[in-house]
């Protein structure tokens, strides 16, 4: 039998991080692999650890810290979360609806989803930002099957516009603004945590997909069904395994590490372009 979902269970983490918050936010980050350099440009800084909110989850990924911190970066004061949560560790998708029905009750209104992806598409390298228009979910992922939590949203929902085509225009303009231009893609999920086949990955690009990663499609999703708008960006780390032999995730810290200032950049530089 399928447990059901509890909206006190929400409730009462978003509580408990709402009570720690000197000022109200309205929008969040999940920082991905090489944007932690972002916390440095922020003001007023609280860090929440997840293992203190009741009924939340807790990071087992590398390198991911595994808190909120909130504070002002570009003069908005935003909530950050530094650790995400995947499905190779072990949770249920529905688990992994937590997070952003919780910044759904924090106020959140606005979600920009970071990530680190591989470049199938050709013309992607790298070091590449690159902005999500659009997933391909054959890992049948739901985050919100189960008991629909009509508090948050209705039983069935449109995604087509999942990435807002608005906050998309906006990091464009905001990119060119700086002198450089980003990529535009499709983002393949798979669960993970070991890297794709060749035979995949070539039929990934078959399918359309520009990019591969192990995160953001159960976080956008939620988002979809709660309200909240997304901006998704995948910093291309390493070319897919049809390019490259022997993957083992090293040349992903690499990259991560060369393009975090551009990628900080262009962060601050959409949230001071926001309304």
């Amino acid at each position: 039998m399928i447990p059901e979902k509890s909206f006190t269970t929400y409730q009462h983490a978003a509580d408990y991080i709402l009570a720690r918050l000197p000022h109200p936010v309205d929008v969040a980050i999940v920082l991905g692999t090489g944007l932690g350099t972002l916390l440095d440009a922020m003001d007023d800084k609280v860090e929440i650890p997840y293992r203190d909110i009741p009924g939340f989850l807790l990071a087992t990924a590398p390198n991911h810290p595994g808190k909120f911190i909130a504070g002002k970066l570009a003069g908005r004061y935003v909530i950050c979360m530094s650790g995400r949560f995947h499905y190779y560790e072990g949770y249920d998708y529905s688990d992994l609806a937590t997070p952003v029905y919780v910044l759904k009750l924090l106020g959140v209104t606005t979600l920009i989803l970071t990530n680190a992806a591989g470049a199938i598409n050709y013309n992607i390298h790298p070091g590449d930002i690159c902005v999500i228009t659009d997933h391909l979910n054959f890992a049948t992922v739901s985050p919100t099957r189960g008991n629909n939590l009509d508090a948050f949203g209705p039983r069935f929902y449109p995604i087509d516009n999942l990435y807002d085509r608005d906050l998309r225009r906006l990091a464009m303009d905001c990119a060119v603004q700086l002198g450089f231009s980003l990529k535009e893609g499709v983002y393949f999920y798979t669960v993970g945590p070991f890297f794709e086949t060749p035979s995949e990955i070539r039929a990934m690009r078959l399918l359309g997909a520009d990019l591969v990663g192990m995160s953001t499609i159960t976080e956008s999703l939620t988002a979809g069904h709660c309200g909240v708008k997304v901006l998704g960006l995948s910093l291309a780390t390493n070319y897919s395994s049809d390019r490259i032999e022997g993957m083992d995730g090293s040349e992903v810290e690499d990259v991560a590490e060369r393009a975090s200032a551009q990628f900080r950049q262009l962060i601050l530089k959409i949230l001071s372009a926001m309304e």
